[in-house]
């Protein structure tokens, strides 16, 4: 069967994979992280957002502040215990790590979108379907999906 080929990676190889996709999130993580911090100083902040919208916005500012410290946790770890060592105990905590990272990314950007719909529709009702379905179609792609998948080549 086509794309059923499989080929185990050495050790090295594997983390240098995982680092690499750490690398891949970072720069969204900060360009996200980025416009949260901006947006409190806008002058429409405090008009366009309830006090309740407010604080909506800083527990999504702080899932993706807890999200950015999770995916740069590996190479942290990394540099401070065995800098010039890799282990399998290392890739399976990092691989951990990055996709606890994605679950306080998720809920942070659905919290955001929510927000922003808000603003621009009016209506939280439709803000919050909107943000519900973002969190199904991202978690449906980057946990089910992955689950599924497995699960089916298992077969």
């Amino acid at each position: 069967m086509a794309g059923s080929e499989t080929e185990d990676l050495p050790l090295s190889t594997a983390v240098t994979h995982l680092l690499e996709e750490c690398r891949m999130i970072l720069p969204g993580l900060q360009a996200l992280l980025g416009f949260q911090l901006v947006a409190v100083f806008s002058a429409q902040f405090e008009t366009h957002l309830s006090h309740t919208e407010q604080r909506i916005h800083l527990i999504a500012l702080i899932l993706l502040a807890i999200a950015g410290a999770l995916v740069m946790t590996p190479a942290a770890y990394h540099r401070q215990t065995r800098p010039r060592q890799v282990s399998a105990h290392f890739l399976l905590l990092s691989g951990r790590l990055l996709l606890t990272a994605l679950v306080p990314l998720m809920f942070g950007i659905a919290l955001d979108v929510y927000l922003i719909a808000r603003v621009i529709l009016g209506n939280v009702q439709v803000s919050a379907a909107i943000a519900a379905g973002l969190v199904a179609c991202v978690g449906g792609l980057w946990f089910v999906f992955p689950w599924w998948h497995q699960r089916a080549k298992r077969r």
